[in-house]
């Protein structure tokens, strides 16, 4: 039984449209070059790129005009002053061997050293701490190794360091110059006359090399976060330069580390980092404030670490919820907490727009307190009934702040001259008649 038979239908009806026949699709070839997996993958689409058929693969390149081989012959080197004749392979392109000098000899550079008398020698160069003897020696080697001094001091007879040998050497070439010349301009230009050899500077130069390479992976980190740290100060500070007009000269760019205590007067920072200087006159120190212990100590320091221990001696008398408040307010009017260029003059307008902001949360207070205390003597004109509860004001639990008190590093210039008033309370109100002595309303039969 199945659905036809419960809904009382025929089990065959009669066909009223014939079925279309559709068109038997063409099978596609596979392409010659291409296997049958790849082809079955790609569905018979066209590959993204061209592809080449195996009988291109199978044709041999054309046969050049040119025939090359190579032949064992001999040649002879200008570098060479004994004309020894050596072998070797060559390329030779349709039976005609190259010509011409050896290909290498180019590179064979030598070096025109000077040669001096006895007479010139004893007029110009002589030197306590040389002999004749061991300078002969060394102009003899200096032209038979082509002034390669590493391998001259390995050979050296005796104990003379590289940068001792190319010093005496230099000299004794720069003094024979200028001797044998009519003038000293004629030889101004000559590059051993104009560059003098400075021993001391590559000793040095030698021994910084040195300190760099033997550096650890450690030594490599620090120096790259230095590095980097140094070049985003440098864009911060040109940054700032088309916004407002930087002191410079205060920052000191090469600063040379000295030993703590070395020094006992050493100069007071105020004058390089201070950012309440005369860049803002509006927020100038008052007198008689100092600087904190940890920054008088120091010979130089950073302006964030001043900028830092200033706005924390600036919050010192108010409580942590002010603090967060100001930083808050700071939010609300787009300014960062900490300013991305400290300078003298950005440090000096945050201090000064946060001690405005303090100002204004006292202002605000002491302005609650007034109101409370005015609203606490209307009260007291009308009367209360028995029983109402006493209502008491406590406003803010901070304590009010009151910057022109503190100084740079957070101490106090005097006592407070006054204690908070206690905002007034109905208690102090007179308490209501007592319910006899109050007068009795009127009723329609007393009239």
């Amino acid at each position: 039984m199945d659905a036809k038979d419960i809904l009382g239908l025929p089990k065959s009806f009669p066909v009223t449209q014939e079925k279309k026949s559709r068109p038997q699709k063409e099978p596609q070839r596979k392409p010659d070059g291409i296997s049958r997996e790849v082809y079955a993958l790609t569905g018979g689409m066209a590959p993204l790129m061209p592809t080449v058929e195996v009988s291109h693969l199978k044709r041999r390149p054309a046969a050049g005009k040119e025939k090359i081989t190579w032949q064992w012959l001999p040649f002879t080197s200008s570098a060479r002053s004994d004309n020894l004749q050596l072998y070797h392979w060559v390329r030779v392109v349709n039976g005609v061997p190259p010509t011409g000098d050896y290909q290498f000899a180019k590179y064979n550079k030598s070096v025109e050293v000077l040669k001096y008398t006895d007479e010139e020698y004893e007029k110009h160069l002589t030197d306590p701490m040389w002999t004749k003897e061991e300078t002969d020696q060394l102009f003899y080697m200096c032209e038979h190794y082509d002034l390669r001094f590493i391998i001259i001091a390995d050979r050296f007879p005796t104990s003379r360091t590289i940068e001792e040998l190319k010093s005496r050497y230099y000299y004794v070439s720069r003094a024979l110059l200028i001797a044998r010349a009519p003038s000293a301009a004629d030889v101004a230009n000559h590059p051993l006359v104009k560059d003098h050899y400075n021993m001391a500077h590559e000793v040095e130069r030698k021994r910084a090399l040195s300190a760099v390479l033997s550096r650890t992976k450690q030594q490599e980190l620090r120096d790259a976060e230095i590095l980097s740290e140094a070049k985003r100060i440098m864009e911060s500070r040109m940054a700032s330069k088309g916004t407002e007009s930087v002191d410079l000269p205060d920052d000191q760019t090469n600063i040379e580390i000295t030993e703590k205590g070395t020094r006992g007067d050493s100069p007071s920072p105020s004058s390089n980092m201070h950012p309440l200087s005369s860049a803002a006159p509006t927020a100038a120190i008052p007198e008689g404030s100092s600087t904190p212990a940890s920054l008088r100590m120091l010979r130089l320091y950073l302006r964030t670490h001043a900028l830092d221990q200033m706005v924390q001696a600036a919050s010192s008398s108010a409580g942590p919820r002010t603090i967060k408040r100001v930083e808050q307010t700071l939010s609300d009017l787009g300014v960062h907490i900490k300013p991305k260029v400290p300078t003298k003059a950005v440090c000096a307008e945050h201090l000064e727009l946060r001690k405005e902001i303090l100002t204004l949360f006292n202002l605000q207070k002491q302005l609650q307190n007034k109101e409370a205390e005015v609203s606490a003597t209307r009260d007291t004109s009308y009367a209360e009934p028995p029983g109402t509860p006493k209502r008491q004001y406590r406003g803010d639990i901070d304590r009010p702040f009151s910057p022109e008190a503190i100084g740079f590093g957070g101490e106090r210039l005097g006592k407070r001259d006054h204690k908070r008033r206690p905002p007034g309370r109905f208690g102090d109100a007179p308490p209501s008649p007592p319910q006899s002595k109050r007068p009795r309303k009127l009723k329609a039969s007393d009239g």
